[in-house]
Formats: C-alpha cells, sequence, structure tokens
C-alpha cells in the first residue's frame, strides 16, 4: 500500500485527537509536520552500490518521514524553546546575514529571541550541523518546549557543540522522532511500492531530473541554482516521491544517520545550487557533521507519528490494509 494513502488516515487520526489542526505532538507542542508513512515493509534492497551502507534502502519495518524539510518557522520554535543562550550553538549567525539564511536574532546573551525573516517562514532551514539536527529530534521526541536535546533518540555526551561521542552516536531503541537512516531516506525517495521498484530520481522518474523554477510540471526541482535561491516546501508540486515526500532532490542536501569513514555522516539529494547529478539515486554523499553552508538542511521521521496516538493509527492502518491493493 502506498504511503500517501495512508499518510490520510494517520493525518485524520491526529486531528481527531489532537482536537486541533493536522499536529505532531502533544496538544501543547508548536511545530506541526505532515508525515507520510512509508510502508511495503521488508522490501528488496537497490544496487549495492547506490549505497554508502549496507542493504541500500531495504527496511523491515513501517515508518513516517516528514513530506517536507524542516522549516525556518519550525526550527525558529525551537531555538526559541532552547536556545535563549545557546550553548550550543543551534544557531548560526549566517541563517541572518547570509542571503539564503531565513532566521534573525536579537536580545542578548541569556534572553535571546529569534525570528523568521519575512517570506522565508515555509522555506527550509540551513547553516545546520548534523548534531543540531539530532538536538531538533531529541526535543520533537522529548515533547518539544522544554524538552531536552541531548537524551531521546540519541545521548549525546559532554555537553558540548560537538558532543565527545559525537562520530560514534547512533539511534537509541524507542526513538519517537529522528533523523531517518540512509535506508529510509532512500526508500522514501527511490522506492515504488506498487510497482516493488526503484527510481533513478526522487520524482518517481529514471530520466533524469530538470533544474527549473517552481512548476507543477512533472520531473523538476530546485537545483543548479535555476531557482535563485530556497524555494518553499512543495513548490514543485508535480514531483514528489512515489509515496509523496517533496524535495528530497534539491533545495536543501539532507543529513541521514550513516556512519561514513569513521568520522563523517551520510547527505542525500542535492541542494539549490548543486548539479542534478546529486539527486540521483546512485550519487551518495557524506560531510563533516560540523558543517554548516546554505546547502545544508535535514527533515525528520519518526515510528509513530505522535506519543499516545499508536493505537488510533493502528486502527487506521489496519482498516485501509483490508482493502486490495490497486
Amino acid at each position: 500500500m502506498r504511503g500517501g494513502v495512508r499518510s490520510l488516515v494517520v493525518l485524520i487520526g491526529l486531528a481527531a485527537l489532537a482536537g486541533f489542526g493536522l499536529r505532531a505532538g502533544p496538544a501543547s507542542a508548536t511545530v506541526v509536520f505532515d508525515w507520510v508513512a512509508i510502508g511495503d515493509a521488508g522490501n528488496a534492497p537497490d544496487a549495492a552500490a547506490n549505497c554508502l551502507g549496507a542493504g541500500c534502502g531495504a527496511v523491515a519495518y513501517e515508518f513516517f518521514v516528514s513530506r517536507h524539510e524542516v522549516t525556518n518557522a519550525q526550527y525558529v520554535e525551537f531555538l526559541n524553546a532552547k536556545a535563549a543562550a545557546d550553548p550550543l550553538a543551534l544557531y548560526n549567525t549566517n541563517m541572518a546575514s547570509h542571503a539564503q539564511g531565513g532566521i534573525t536574532r536579537s536580545g542578548v546573551f541569556g534572553s535571546f529571541s529569534y525570528a523568521v525573516k519575512p517570506g522565508f517562514e515555509n522555506k527550509p532551514v540551513n547553516f545546520v550541523s548534523f548534531y543540531d539536527a539530532l538536538r531538533f529530534t531529541n526535543w520533537l521526541g522529548n515533547g518539544q518546549g522544554g524538552g531536552a536535546t541531548e537524551t531521546g533518540a540519541y545521548t549525546l555526551l559532554g555537553g558540548t557543540i560537538t558532543p565527545s561521542n559525537g562520530a560514534s552516536v547512533t539511534r537509541n531503541p524507542g526513538a519517537i522522532a529522528f533523523l531517518p537512516s540512509e535506508n529510509e531516506w532512500y526508500k522514501a525517495a527511490y522506492y515504488d511500492g506498487l510497482s516493488a521498484s526503484w527510481f533513478d530520481y526522487p520524482t518517481g522518474s529514471n530520466a533524469a531530473t530538470v533544474c527549473a523554477a517552481p512548476t507543477a510540471t512533472a520531473n523538476r526541482a530546485n537545483c543548479a541554482s535555476a531557482a535563485g535561491g530556497l524555494t518553499d516546501a512543495g513548490a514543485y508540486a508535480g514531483s514528489a516521491s512515489p509515496y509523496g515526500t517533496f524535495d528530497q532532490g534539491g533545495n536543501v542536501i539532507e543529513w541521514n544517520e550513516e556512519i561514513v569513514g569513521g568520522t563523517s555522516r551520510g547527505i542525500r539529494g542535492g541542494s539549490w545550487s548543486s548539479s542534478a547529478l546529486l539527486l540521483a539515486a546512485s550519487f551518495p554523499l557524506s560531510g563533516n557533521p560540523t558543517n554548516e553552508n546554505d546547502g545544508f538542511g535535514f527533515r525528520v521521521a519518526s515510528v509513530v507519528p505522535e506519543p499516545g496516538t499508536s493505537l488510533l493509527v493502528a486502527i487506521g492502518l489496519a482498516a485501509l490494509a483490508a482493502r486490495r491493493r490497486p
């Protein structure tokens, strides 16, 4: 069953339980995600040469991934909750000074506050490191607000910008919200559960994606500077992945959990300024986890979309599972 269909049931369940909007997280939370279900558990892997780790794209379980990359508006909520003093450098000053940065900071140490630049609300956050992404997911899984950044999906030791165990940190059992693994990210981007086959590009196409300004035309993406900078989430309305995610090719290149060469971490999908070649399934990359620039961002994943809603979601999925596939 395709994840795009299942995500509708998940979202309806979340809305009914929360009592307002389509909200991910407890009722007091402010960061909202549109979750896409990635089904077809136990799928066969793609060609091993396409991936940096084992089992290229094979995932033995169902999971959820955010339809869009984490935006400036979502990251600002995190900063205002956790970065009044910002000892972990969750904010990069390039977010304000750079033309593609989308967040400003005001106030003094101990009482910093953050705001989104006008027009950048729905653009993906950038200038974020791998560790910033882990801390954001920990915060989500711990209920947002005053939720911890150093424990949860990931245990980060040392209380320093670069955790003392940063080179070896992996996902903890029972994680609620987390950064996608290489295989989870790859499957959400390139796999078609209906045909049990793989595409070469994250737009449901084997033809090279065309870099272009925002459009509803199929197989287009924000790459090679064709749009002149970052674009809003979902601006390429005709270019979703088979499961229904957007911008897994272009806009910002996305961190994933894969440990590469001892210290580096996996990155996928190319950015607004990179060649269309980087969008291909056959183009795995890695980066220094401390890197922060105008092309680095991330999206989040989850095994269950909201603490306490698993029963409701399970009921919805069971109802859909009873239907025949189209």
